[in-house]
């Protein structure tokens, strides 16, 4: 009976009540949409991992090898379609998110450990901001042609500051 009460009284009351109630409920479900995942990545804690997990960072056709002839040769480039999720290899903490690197477009830098760097190149969007703690296979990014010809993630992997080929790395698939 409580229930059909506390129904009926709203009803009763709908110049006034239901605008209140519903503006926090609004509010909540803004802050839980949009910004939990963000909120949580600034609140975790970097912890470097002493192996790292390495998966891939996005599906698709790998199109560029290390040591091809292109301009940026350190890595692999992955076909994509645009906006679509270009996911952390492994985790870490966002060392730098920008676009002030020439030749990458818009750029994700990820510390692993004191050894691994992971780098994520000509994205459409960014999801992260320097500093947050990612997990393995969180969504950083989408991907794009930011400084690229097509639609594609280049993809590095540096371990002591020298670039490895990721392949060796990378799980088979």
């Amino acid at each position: 009976m409580a229930e059909s009460t506390a129904s009926e009284e709203p009803a009763e009351e709908a110049t006034s009540e239901p605008s209140q109630e519903q503006a926090p409920e609004a509010d909540a479900g803004t802050a839980v949409a949009g910004g939990t995942q963000a909120e949580d990545r600034g609140s975790r804690t970097y912890t470097p991992v002493a192996e790292v997990p390495w998966q891939w960072p996005a599906g698709g056709e790998v199109v560029g090898q290390f040591g091809d002839g292109g301009a940026i040769t350190a890595g692999i480039d992955i076909a994509g379609q645009k906006g679509q999720p270009v996911k952390a290899a492994g985790p870490g903490i966002v060392v730098y998110a920008g676009s002030g690197v020439r030749g990458y477009g818009k750029l994700i830098l990820l510390k692993h450990n004191d050894q691994f760097l992971s780098a994520y190149a000509h994205n459409e969007t960014l999801r992260v901001s320097e500093n947050d703690v990612v997990e393995a296979g969180e969504v950083i990014a989408t991907m794009g042609d930011s400084d690229a010809e097509d639609v594609r993630l280049h993809f590095e992997v540096r371990k002591d500051g020298q670039p490895q080929d990721p392949l060796d790395y990378l799980p088979s698939r």
